[in-house]
């Protein structure tokens, strides 16, 4: 009898063991705590790693030492300097080590330290120089914070911006006289910047922020000349922005052109080392264009420039003469609608070709030019986008490249020869690869991932062969099977007219078809933009948290999006956000076909063009999206930078229409949900204008509605003590309780 009761007991726990009920109450729930506070589920990176000139070896911060490792086996070869070296003489501190730059021949370092943010991708510091041969440390300037300091290339000089201004200070000389000499080897060479007013070396707001670049100076190949840009921005409207915590608030005031506004006045010259004058670059008459890129070629008397229309659809590569400033254009593009500006463009080291990207198919590929302007041949081709180059291997004479190419959802790595234009996949794995190379291109690390795997990052060979791995986040994964995360499916809206439209969906981990769940579309939208990726972290932790308390997680590819070539990212062109709104309201028809969804409840969620998309949603889908929640949203286009907006919409006073008709603030009266709205009162991108003069829609049309307002922070959200956490437990109280 006990043998039999002791088996009749094993058999009942075991399939108590093994029933869904029991393994539910075994794993963990997610909290916002570990989403937002102790991060539970951020994923690891390898990060510091840069390529060494041999391409062999590369470099990397580990247990406070800058070492050098092999890429081929990670042996540990050197330690190059220690925290320990890095204390600067009357200190007590040693100089952030994780912060170091390579000057390009590998002599001297550059470390900084009490680093000040200005905006999104600019900032100041105290900047330090490490001779490796001497192991002498001397700062680079001792009478301000200094900006974008950048080696020339044999390491003698270093060029950086301060007060608005270029300065070059000879770092052999320097070595020489000691740290506190700054009157014999800083040289400033240009005298006449000020805030506000006239900036050298370093780009206004609105060029930082839509050409995505800060340092505005560059060093010919030979080191003989300083390229620089020169913005007069003395015509440029003010913005003023008020902080709090004072007595008195302080308020800060900055250039920022709107749509249809005037832009700073841009200027290019070149100096020469030896003399010590500025040649001033022809770049034509007209001043009302853009100068979004410089760049040398392989010549140190020829630099290289884009020049584009303020309509932004003509875009015409110049070559300038260093010596006299005289430029010829050797390329030009047109488009009906615009070109965007990318880093995939360059000039051959053999001095006789270069590579531009272009959507003149409909699609971006890649093009190999002769010097002269002749097209030798086009190298890439097919219904699929060319996202990023990798590099240029001039020796094997081909080209690294990523492209969703099986799809726009993935992203795989490619290379083809500069010769025949053959391609070739190295990329073996279906999702997201992202490959940095060694100098040399015999090795690249890779960042692989797909939308329900944690990142993977592995060193491989230039066929794509894995030599080792560096990170498999083995340890997020034993997490997210602990924790309950469910797994995110793709699918596809087919709107009214027929357009089928990328998705993504994450269910409930207890999901029952037979059940009806609230909906939270998360979204952004914009153009060229993309969040139906096969990428981990296109679902955030953030999502998981909502599948688990029963919410339906969905985001939808409209049309603008990008990775779909020209036509389906364009056709939004001078209607931006008419078609977009019209894609997520045809979603959320699909989503009320479906027997598991409750239609009644429906939200949607975004920020910046994200948060403007809620916005055009909740008022002219309303009939469909019951719950909005819009942070940093535009709401009129008129009130954003100019580059962006006319690119999309030209100016005002030529597309009136299309500015009034997608501007929700003009459909206010149609909001019939609960909406909660949010701006951080700093932002220096997104105006909290435009949340304003939404309140005074919705407060007009007697609209009830949530506002929250973060005093001090930019379009981040994320200043001052807990502001993050309590942005977004704002938000997840909000949503939970009335969706």
């Amino acid at each position: 009898m006990k043998s039999r009761f002791f088996k009749l007991f094993v058999m009942a726990l075991a399939i108590l063991l093994i029933s869904p009920a029991w393994l539910k109450a075994q794993q963990k729930s997610i909290s916002l705590e570990d989403v937002f506070k102790s991060r539970k589920f951020a994923s690891k990176g390898v990060s510091g790693i840069r390529s060494m000139k041999d391409g062999i070896h590369f470099t990397q911060v580990k247990n406070d030492s800058l070492n050098i490792y092999e890429y081929e086996t990670g042996r540990y070869v050197r330690t190059i300097v220690t925290s320990k070296q890095l204390i600067p003489n009357g200190d007590t501190l040693p100089l952030p080590i994780s912060s170091y730059e390579f000057s390009d021949d590998e002599s001297r370092l550059m470390f900084s330290k009490d680093d000040e943010t200005l905006f999104r991708h600019s900032s100041k510091a105290n900047y330090f120089i490490l001779d490796l041969a001497t192991g002498k440390k001397i700062p680079l300037y001792n009478k301000g914070k200094q900006r974008l300091s950048t080696f020339s290339p044999d390491a003698s000089k270093v060029a950086f911006v301060m007060d608005n201004n270029i300065f070059i200070r000879d770092v052999n000389l320097s070595l020489k006289l000691g740290d506190k000499d700054t009157v014999n080897s800083v040289k400033q060479i240009t005298g006449d910047g000020k805030i506000n007013e006239i900036i050298y070396g370093a780009t206004d707001w609105v060029y930082e922020e839509e050409f995505g670049f800060s340092k505005a100076m560059s060093w010919s190949p030979d080191g003989s000349s300083l390229a620089y840009y020169r913005f007069d921005e003395s015509r440029v409207k003010e913005y003023q922005l008020t902080y709090y915590g004072d007595l008195y608030p302080e308020q800060s005031k900055y250039k920022y052109p709107k749509a249809g506004e005037d832009n700073s006045v841009v200027g290019i010259y070149i100096y020469n080392i030896k003399t010590g004058k500025a040649t001033t670059v022809d770049i034509g008459k007209e001043t009302d264009m853009y100068i979004p890129r410089i760049r040398w070629t392989s010549d140190p008397a020829t630099l290289a420039l884009y020049r584009l229309n303020r309509h932004q659809n003509k875009l015409e590569l110049l070559l300038a003469d260093a010596s006299s400033g005289k430029t010829r254009a050797i390329y030009s593009e047109d488009n009906t609608c615009y070109i965007d500006i990318t880093d995939n463009w360059c000039f051959l080291k053999n001095g006789k070709e270069f590579i531009v990207s272009s959507e003149r198919s409909g699609f971006t590929h890649l093009y190999l030019y002769s010097m002269t302007g002749e097209l030798i041949r086009q190298l890439t081709d097919g219904k699929w986008d060319v996202a990023r180059v990798a590099g240029v291997d001039e020796p094997n004479r081909r080209v690294f490249f990523t492209a969703g190419y099986s799809s726009p959802l993935d992203r795989e790595v490619f290379s083809v020869s500069l010769d025949n234009g053959t391609a070739v996949q190295i990329s073996t794995r279906e999702g997201t690869n992202s490959p940095d190379f060694s100098s040399n291109f015999t090795f690249y690390i890779n960042r692989w991932s797909d939308i329900n795997t944690p990142p993977v990052i592995t060193v491989n060979n230039a066929d794509g062969r894995e030599v080792r791995q560096l990170q498999d986040n083995a340890k997020l994964k034993d997490l997210i099977r602990d924790n309950n995360f469910s797994k995110a499916e793709f699918f596809t809206v087919v709107t009214d007219n027929g357009i089928k439209l990328n998705a993504w969906m994450l269910k409930p981990p207890d999901f029952d078809q037979q059940k009806k769940y609230p909906v939270l579309f998360t979204l952004y939208g914009g153009p060229g933009s993309q969040t139906v990726l096969n990428s981990w972290g296109a679902v955030s932790s953030w999502n998981q948290l909502f599948a688990q308390k029963g919410v339906i997680i969905v985001s939808v590819d409209n049309r603008g999006t990008g990775a779909r070539g020209e036509e389906f990212k364009k056709c939004t062109y001078l209607q931006l956000g008419k078609f977009e709104t019209i894609d997520q309201i045809n979603a959320a028809k699909y989503l009320d076909s479906l027997s598991y969804i409750d239609k009644e409840r429906i939200g949607i969620w975004g920020w910046s063009f994200g948060g403007y998309m809620v916005l055009s949603c909740v008022t002219k889908g309303a009939d469909y999206f019951k719950l909005g929640v819009a942070v940093a949203p535009v709401t009129n286009w008129k009130y954003y930078d100019n580059i962006y907006t006319e690119r999309y919409m030209r100016t005002p006073k030529e597309n009136n229409s299309g500015y009034e008709d997608n501007s929700p603030v003009n459909f206010a009266d149609k909001f019939k949900g609960k909406l909660l709205l949010i701006h951080g009162m700093a932002d220096d991108n997104v105006h909290t204008q435009n949340s304003y003069d939404m309140i005074t829609a919705l407060v007009g049309a007697n609209k009830q509605f949530e506002m929250q307002i973060y005093p001090n922070s930019n379009h981040g959200i994320y200043t001052g003590k807990n502001t993050s956490f309590h942005l977004y437990e704002r938000m997840t109280d909000f949503i939970l309780k009335n969706l």
